[in-house]
């Protein structure tokens, strides 16, 4: 090989740039420095260069208004799912090979709203509601309703609070802030009555079957170039800073394939082998009813319990399509089998810790320090290398 073909060979074929898809979303110190971190590895698992953040400049392959050029094709990191697919498109994504996350046609879809169905026909709805999704998902989420509006939110509320306790659920919170729960009427008036009316007729309210000490599992996927890797594990909750309970971690089994390859594992228990197949059904209910979806890495929150009837109950509670509390342990599996092509198997975990942390000294770490608005903060991946998990 000349020194010409060597050094031909040893050039990134594109960069990978972080984008902050809505400055107010996803975007404090720590979540920034996270992405940045998760884009570095993955500019070094696509042979790319990383590139820093975009700013959210326009144009193809951001060519038109940037200060400088990008090498080649540009890989996206942004920091929500991406709700405007033609600011998509001018960006440059038009697939799931362009970016870590994913782009809906509607801002409503990037919601918990599109679980549920409308309370009535004639119910108020966003422009580009799908009605067939609701019935698509029945069996693969809890019983429950979206509304648009305080009138209908109650309506739709006295009739689930006959059965039981309700869960009243901003559709754009996250980690299960602002979550309340009502037993009565009264109660249920009252949390209607304190969300804010505008956010309730843009973005809608969930109301949904309550499910008393309930574990919650994670479903997802993940693909980057020719590595598919899925996954089922289990949630943590931690306090934060604040003594709030918060998102802690997660703990992983991630597998080469796809959801048919998680369930293909002979090992299932009924309960995650139903959550694993309500994801997918999930997923491929909102790929069918959003012909303009797409997405590289998904994830979803399965809920298992009992409901105020006593009777087992399991459903989907909401997706993320963006990079989320799961996607250190996600890259670390990525790197892993790109590295090792006979392993099909990895156990992974995420933690985040709030305050004084102990990070092993083995963790792969992507952010520590002093949030200016969450305060001290830890955040990093264990990888447990078993033999076990090589088949």
């Amino acid at each position: 090989m000349t020194a010409e073909a060597a050094s031909l060979q040893s050039l990134p074929f594109g960069s990978v740039v972080t984008w902050d898809v809505e400055p107010g979303a996803y975007c404090s110190a720590h979540e920034r420095e996270t992405r940045a971190h998760f884009a570095r590895r993955l500019a070094t698992l696509k042979r790319y260069a990383y590139a820093g953040d975009c700013g959210g400049r326009a144009g193809p392959s951001l060519r038109a208004d940037a200060p400088r050029t990008y090498g080649g094709h540009v890989y996206f990191v942004p920091s929500g799912t991406v709700t405007d697919p033609v600011r998509a498109r001018a960006m440059g994504i038009a697939g799931a090979d362009d970016l870590f996350g994913g782009v809906v046609e509607f801002a409503f879809v990037a919601t918990k709203a599109i679980t549920h169905p409308l309370p009535d026909a004639g119910a108020a709805r966003p422009a580009g509601w799908s009605t067939h999704l609701g019935h698509a998902v029945a069996g693969a989420v809890l019983a429950g309703f979206s509304a648009f509006s305080p009138d209908e939110a109650r309506r739709a509320g006295r009739r689930l609070l006959e059965a039981g306790a309700v869960q009243v659920k901003p559709v754009r919170a996250t980690g299960g802030r602002g979550q309340t729960v009502a037993h009565d009427t009264a109660e249920l008036d009252r949390q209607l009555d304190a969300l804010d009316a505008g956010e309730l007729a843009a973005h809608g309210v969930v109301l949904e079957e309550n499910l008393r000490d309930p574990d919650t599992f994670s479903v997802g996927q993940v693909v980057v170039d020719e590595l598919t890797v899925s996954y089922h594990g289990r949630q943590r909750m931690t306090r934060d800073n604040a003594g709030l309970a918060v998102y802690g971690g997660s703990d992983l089994m991630l597998t080469r394939g796809g959801f048919d390859d998680l369930l293909a594992a002979r090992d299932l228990s009924t309960p995650l082998r139903t959550a694993i197949d309500q994801a997918r059904r999930y997923h491929q209910a909102v790929r069918d009813g959003f012909p303009g979806f797409f997405a590289s890495r998904v994830n979803y929150d399965v809920a298992q319990g009992r409901n105020a009837a006593g009777r087992w109950r399991s459903g989907v509670l909401e997706q993320s399509w963006r990079v989320g509390g799961a996607t250190g342990a996600e890259i670390a599996a990525l790197e892993v089998f790109r590295r090792a092509p006979e392993r099909r198997a990895v156990r992974a975990s995420t933690f985040e810790v709030y305050g004084a942390a102990m990070v092993p000294p083995q963790a792969i770490v992507a952010y520590r320090g002093e949030d200016p608005e969450v305060g001290p903060l830890a955040k990093y991946a264990l990888i447990q290398n078993h033999d076990s998990d090589t088949t």
